[in-house]
């Protein structure tokens, strides 16, 4: 009988036993022999060989030659077997959706899946199991994991069912009226009952010893499981290794100078996707190295110290200060675009993580740049193994950008180039994952060996030591592939139909883009915590952001900080308790409203301390949102005050929408607090949570502003430069299109919470108007680091995702006034610049806590009354009239924050604001903006005067 494994904690370490020679029951050795060197240059052929050759030239796969019957079964089989809609909740119940009360279910089993079919009757089965009603619905924690089947009748396996063994066949449950007439078959989902009885928190993957390694690989379905070792990225098989079977856990022990080599798993296991056992090769999901594309996981102990660059142990103690997540600002950032077009950057090293070693690039000085001034972080898009582009260099493809250069600016030539070669380019977003747990060999001056390791720890170091925190862009929603084929499918050649989500017909899920992972899932939620501590400890990578956070479980994420805050500088060489977590937390999807379990959506994460991205407040300054007309104009780009000529209503419409766009703002600028109290233009008291968009969800929703990530732009649609571009009116100027980008900046780098800035946005960035251009190529995504373009007018964007826009965009791009000289792009980065230092000026603009924000943070011109186009933010310090606040500031005890979008100078007076020492910020007295230095304060009246469109700071200096 096999022994249950029951588990806690996830982070409670096993001991599960090293196998040293016993004998698997297959009869082959748990333990590999030492394999001379001599031997390693060629394949034994006197071993049973895997099936990597047929692997490889499969197209997509290879049948092997099963006979006719079984060939006629396997048709016969999909036929009545093409779906999984019972569910194997736990080792003795299983669940499914049948209502008739006289139903008598059976489990079938066939071990070789060759079930089919006749006349009406199974046949070809192994084991038919006898399943009784049960009366109680499903237990609470069955129900908590599974809510969406929580209505399913339940039915008992008999205690005398051998299940470990019923897990490994193909499997299908049936149903018979009172007369033994079958209504119904179909197959199972088994997750449940995989962790019930498999949940394992034990070592996994590679785990070197000073005289051997031993492999694990978590695969309770496998029939049986060996590992094939290679000499080298490319060279041939050396030896096949059986492992061992306990408990679903699959180990074996070699020599610790087989290190180096390259291995894959060869297991096999029934697959639901093709209704028959396959044997699969696939890398280890616990892969520390790999080669070129993932075609084999390097066999690697990622501890070496050959692996390490110069006082990478000392880097801890090299980390840039960081008192308070309160504290932090990102800069999100591509890899490639970082350096691609950087001529000051070795030409070997553009484009990859060698680039940020370059300390005197164009690149880095502007990085530099941003630090002095108080940015604290750099997030890069996803940098582990992703599957979208080549790893060899040599089979990459370019378009001419010389020739591209000469045609107009909106010409459809440019798009039709950058798309001919955009999957065999260099260039992708990255958000197609294969393994999590390996940098991106495109990345790297080699992919094969150790530079994909050295070269990613030498680009955090190197960020570090400019003052810059590295954030990791982690994918955790769904892989690239699935199915037993592709070199692409990893997880699920494993465990077929454990790691990813599937509806309630068996089918995968894909609203996450492709293959939905499932953290609800036991060993899906332990390997995203496992891979987190990964970067964290072996690349001491500072922060994490979660691709679509919203698909993975509240639990996993909560699961994730606790683990990385337990790191120590003492034990694991990192402080977890500076390591920030954030994400997407939009809830759509099979998992909207917590169907799949409580999610980490926005409103759910509220308490956790961990960010999501505040899409409320992006949408009141630009207007709209992403998904609809891209002309909707918004708070800063000229609704109501700067018609653009397209519709929003009439002009009491569009005043009461502008008015509702200030209210969300100012939430947004006060942590987006659901608690914080806003006085809103009807004249109401209102918490942030009752204040709704226009979808009807609540405008606030977080506990503490570091649970807030404001921004206007990021990765995903236009630029900010390229959403000013489309928004205001067509014949609006230059210089006031750069005024709006930086007032919409201004408004993120001034408010509670985490602001997060685009790349580029601070020198009027634009992707010639593309709204998704993951895969655009160099030419779209130029980052020009030099200043002399912003990219403006490179052509029509991809026709693919922007066509039907095309009519709107070509007469902008055509239009000389829209593109920025290098003085209008300098400009504003001295704005930009200037915007951070001053946050970074006073802590009065990082209030860490909600009590703080309530208790400092005052909005005035609200109400009935109010001016439209024009907030007006205070925060309070100690004063003598208010001794109960706390002293936070040594500088200053009052600042005062307005924001004029208005085409006109705004004139306002603020009683409550009266008869206070109040003084333009020094910062803004010396810029070079001279508008901004018109800015006045009155004593006597309260009364601001502030330019059109500018932001301006007030400060009480402390005497």
């Amino acid at each position: 009988m096999q022994m249950l494994l029951h588990v806690n904690s996830l982070l409670a370490p096993a001991s599960p036993p090293r196998f040293a020679s016993a004998s698997a029951s297959t009869g082959r050795s748990g333990t590999a022999r030492p394999l001379p060197h001599s031997a390693r240059a060629a394949a034994l052929g006197t071993r049973r060989q895997p099936a990597v050759a047929a692997a490889a030239a499969a197209s997509p796969r290879t049948p092997m030659a099963v006979g006719e019957e079984c060939a006629d079964a396997a048709v016969a089989f999909q036929g009545f077997l093409s779906d999984a809609r019972a569910y194997w909740v736990t080792r003795s119940l299983i669940a499914w959706n049948v209502s008739d009360q006289e139903t008598s279910l059976f489990l079938y089993a066939s071990r070789d899946a060759t079930m089919r079919v006749s006349d009406g009757v199974i046949e070809g089965y192994d084991s038919k199991v006898d399943l009784q009603p049960e009366h109680a619905s499903l237990p609470d924690s069955v129900a908590q994991k599974f809510p969406f089947i929580s209505s399913y009748r339940t039915f008992r396996v008999p205690s005398s069912v051998d299940v470990a063994n019923l897990v490994k066949c193909q499997l299908a449950i049936a149903s018979f009226d009172a007369h033994g007439k079958r209504q119904d078959v179909t197959g199972l989902q088994l997750p449940g009952v995989l962790d019930d009885m498999f949940a394992y928190t034990g070592p996994l993957g590679a785990v070197f010893s000073d005289e051997d390694v031993c492999l694990y690989l978590w695969a309770p379905t496998a029939q049986d499981a060996s590992v094939c070792f290679f000499d080298g990225p490319a060279g041939p098989l050396l030896q096949t290794v059986q492992l061992k079977e306990l408990n679903g856990l699959w180990s074996v022990t070699v020599p610790r100078d087989w290190e180096n080599l390259y291995y894959l798993y060869e297991v096999k296991v029934y697959h639901p996707s093709t209704s028959q056992v396959e044997t699969c090769l696939a890398d280890d999901p616990y892969a520390r190295g790999l080669s070129a594309n993932g075609t084999r996981t390097w066999l690697v102990d990622i501890n070496s110290e050959t692996l390490k660059p110069a006082s990478w142990d000392e880097l801890s103690d090299e980390k840039p200060n960081l008192d308070s997540f309160s504290d932090i600002s990102i800069y999100e950032l591509h890899i490639r675009d970082f350096s691609a077009h950087d001529c000051t950057v070795d030409c070997n090293s553009r484009g990859g993580f060698r680039a940020f070693t370059c300390q005197d690039s164009a690149g880095m000085c502007h990085l530099r740049k941003m630090s002095v001034a108080g940015l604290t972080h750099v997030h890069l898009l996803p940098s582990f193994h992703f599957a979208s582009v080549d790893d060899n260099k040599n089979n990459w493809k370019f378009v001419d950008e010389a020739e591209l250069a000469k045609f107009p600016p909106g010409s459809d030539e440019q798009q039709a180039a950058i798309v001919a070669i955009q999957e065999e380019d260099p260039y992708n977003w990255g958000y197609d994952p294969v393994l999590w747990g390996v940098p991106k060999g495109s990345y790297a001056s080699n992919p094969d060996g150790p530079s994909r390791i050295i070269e990613y720890r030498q680009m955090v170091q190197a960020l570090n030591r400019i003052g810059l925190r590295v954030v990791m862009d982690v994918v955790y929603n769904h892989l690239n592939s699935s199915g037993p084929f592709g070199v692409s499918s990893v997880l699920d050649k494993i465990v077929p139909g454990y790691y990813l989500r599937r509806d309630i017909n068996g089918q995968i899920e894909n609203s996450a883009a492709m293959n939905n992972t499932a953290s609800e899932h036991f060993m899906v939620d332990r390997l995203i915590v496992d891979d987190l501590l990964n970067w964290a400890i072996n690349y001491k990578v500072d922060g994490f952001r979660f691709d679509l956070m919203g698909h993975i479980m509240k639990n996993t994420m909560i699961r994730a900080k606790s683990a990385l805050q337990n790191l120590t500088r003492d034990v694991h060489g990192v402080d977890g308790s500076k390591i920030y977590l954030y994400g997407e937390g939009w809830d759509f999807g099979e998992v909207a409203q917590n169907k799949r379990g409580i999610n980490a959506s926005q409103i759910n994460m509220s308490g956790t301390g961990i960010g999501s991205f505040n899409d409320r407040i992006r949408d009141s300054v630009n207007g709209g949102n992403p998904f609809g007309n891209p002309l909707q104009q918004g708070f800063s780009t000229g609704l109501f005050l700067e018609p653009n000529g397209y519709y929003q209503g009439n002009e009491a419409d569009t005043r009461r929408a502008l008015a509702t766009y200030a209210d969300h703002i100012q939430i947004g600028l006060a942590g987006n607090l659901k608690d914080y109290v806003l006085i809103t233009h009807t004249g109401e008291a209102k918490k942030g949570s009752e204040i709704n968009t226009f979808d009807g969800s609540p405008v606030g929703y977080t506990s503490s502003p570091v649970e807030t990530i404001n921004y206007v732009s990021a990765h995903d649609n236009e630029t900010l430069f390229d959403t000013v571009s489309l928004k205001t009116p067509i014949g609006l100027s230059i210089d006031e299109r750069c005024r709006i980008n930086h007032l919409a900046s201004s408004m993120i780098a001034l408010s509670q919470g985490i602001p997060f800035f685009h790349a580029g946005d601070e020198i009027l960035r634009s992707k010639s108007l593309d709204r998704d251009s993951y895969n655009s190529g160099d030419w779209f995504n130029k980052l020009d680091f030099t200043y002399e373009t912003n990219n403006w007018g490179v052509g029509l964007p991809p026709r693919d995702k922007n066509e039907e826009n095309w009519h709107l965009i070509k007469p902008r791009l055509e239009n000389p006034s829209f593109r920025p000289s290098k003085n209008h792009i300098l400009s504003v980065f001295d704005n930009f610049v200037d915007i951070l230092k001053i946050r970074y000026s006073s802590p009065l603009f990082r209030l860490s806590t909600a009590s703080d924000i309530e208790q400092r943070v005052r909005f005035h011109n609200t109400g009935h009354s109010l001016v439209p186009g024009v907030i007006v933010m205070s925060i309070e310090d100690a004063r003598n009239d208010r001794p109960e606040i706390a002293q936070l500031d040594k500088s200053f005890s009052y600042v005062v924050t307005v924001f004029n979008v208005c085409l006109y100078e705004v004139s306002i007076e603020i009683h409550d604001l009266a008869s206070l020492g109040l003084e333009l910020h020094p910062i803004q007295v010396n810029s070079s903006d001279a508008l901004v230095r018109q800015s006045a304060y009155q004593a006597s009246t309260g009364r601001f005067t502030v330019p059109r469109r500018t932001t301006a700071v007030f400060v009480q200096p402390r005497r």
